[in-house]
């Protein structure tokens, strides 16, 4: 009886994931393409697509993590935090690794390198 109404609940949440799935592959194409077509230069792209990245997170909660129909608000609470902690983390960790990359290449090595690429070679 209990695997009928898990099955039940699954299958409830069948449109639930299409729709977030569609919505969620449309943002990352969407983010994409803007990107590829220089639709926006400059900071006018990064606020661009600081916003996708946003309505991205937002389809995550609402669709896949199913925020607001909960009967226990208090674990979604917990969870968006841990959601946000993590996105933090990888974010300032990235810009922490490119800046002091960036900052620890020696002129000598920057030039190498930037002369490898044009020349086609890995």
């Amino acid at each position: 009886m209990a695997d009928l109404l898990t099955n039940d609940r699954k299958r409830s949440n069948l449109p639930s994931y299409i729709v977030g799935f569609i919505l969620s592959i449309g943002f990352t194409l969407w983010a994409y393409f803007s990107v590829v077509n220089h639709t926006f230069s400059g900071k006018s792209l990064l606020v661009w697509l600081l916003a996708l990245a946003v309505a991205q997170f937002a389809v995550q909660l609402i669709y896949f993590m199913h925020i607001g129909r909960e009967a226990k608000p208090r674990w979604k609470q917990l969870t968006i935090i841990l959601m946000i902690v993590f996105v933090l983390i990888v974010l300032l960790g990235s810009i922490w690794v490119m800046y002091n990359l960036n900052d620890r290449m020696s002129p000598l090595q920057m030039q190498n390198y930037m002369t490898e690429q044009a020349s086609g070679g890995l």
